[in-house]
């Protein structure tokens, strides 16, 4: 991408890249100390000065923010300035396969959702030999036992105890609670929306709550990837841009 009139030469201020950026003053000085847009040049008079890819990259910076969020956007900045260019490219595409694949797995928990809903609407009455143990129903859900136990202990799943020794045993009606879990986990929920969510479903039986809540991650996914689209041109931009300065300017 190219910026009018960056074949003159373009010399900011801190000033003035703060005006052009729609970053404060201080936030540009900020994110020059922590390496996420390049050194600014010193004048003499210990002035900053700074160029197009100065510029470039706070674009960049802004819409990787949107994208993964603040701290992994500097981490990105510095990784991809850092490096080799096909090193820098691969970064930017590993950030790309990152939101692809929290949506793929909101769209497997979406489909999950589903199937549990129609099998609770259409199953046939549980039986006392359809429950599951513990290594069975972690075996099927490819969960560790331990993580089994956890959502039981935070409220999400109640297994019954066998009589003889005490061992859990997960009826159908428990399992499914547990697969219910398993996809709004695998969708990015934390428990606090897990536990929201299974109270609508167990309370009234309607699934809208929980469909509304992963609906809404795609949404937000899809926000995220626009952003990180954007911020690949500027990227892309500042990984062709000389280092090189511009004509002089003082604070």
């Amino acid at each position: 991408m190219s910026d009018p009139g960056a074949d003159a030469g373009w010399s900011f201020s801190t000033s003035r890249l703060a005006s052009a950026s729609g970053y404060s003053v201080q936030q540009i000085r900020d994110l020059e100390r922590l390496a996420v847009i390049p050194p600014a040049v010193r004048l003499p008079n210990g002035y900053r000065r700074f160029g197009r890819q100065h510029l470039v990259a706070l674009r960049a910076y802004r819409g990787l923010a949107v994208a993964v969020g603040p701290v992994a956007a500097r981490a990105a900045m510095r990784d991809i300035r850092a490096s080799p260019f096909d090193e820098a490219v691969a970064r930017i595409v590993a950030l790309h396969v990152v939101l692809s694949g929290a949506r793929d797995e909101t769209v497997a928990a979406l489909r999950a959702l589903d199937a549990i809903v129609d099998e609770r609407a259409h199953d046939a009455p549980a039986l006392p030999e359809d429950a599951l143990t513990i290594t069975e129903l972690a075996q099927a859900l490819g969960v560790r036992s331990s993580t089994l136990r956890f959502w039981e202990q935070e409220g999400l799943v109640s297994p019954e105890r066998d009589d003889a020794g005490g061992a859990r045993r997960y009826p159908p009606e428990a399992a499914r609670d547990a697969r219910i879990v398993r996809a709004l986990r695998a969708g990015g929920y934390g428990i606090p929306q897990v536990r929201a969510v299974l109270a609508a479903l167990v309370g009234a039986g309607d699934p809208a709550e929980a469909r509304e809540a992963l609906e809404r991650r795609l949404r937000r996914i899809a926000a995220q990837s626009e952003a990180l689209l954007r911020a690949g041109t500027d990227l892309a931009d500042l990984l062709t841009l000389p280092a090189g300065g511009t004509a002089e300017s003082t604070d």
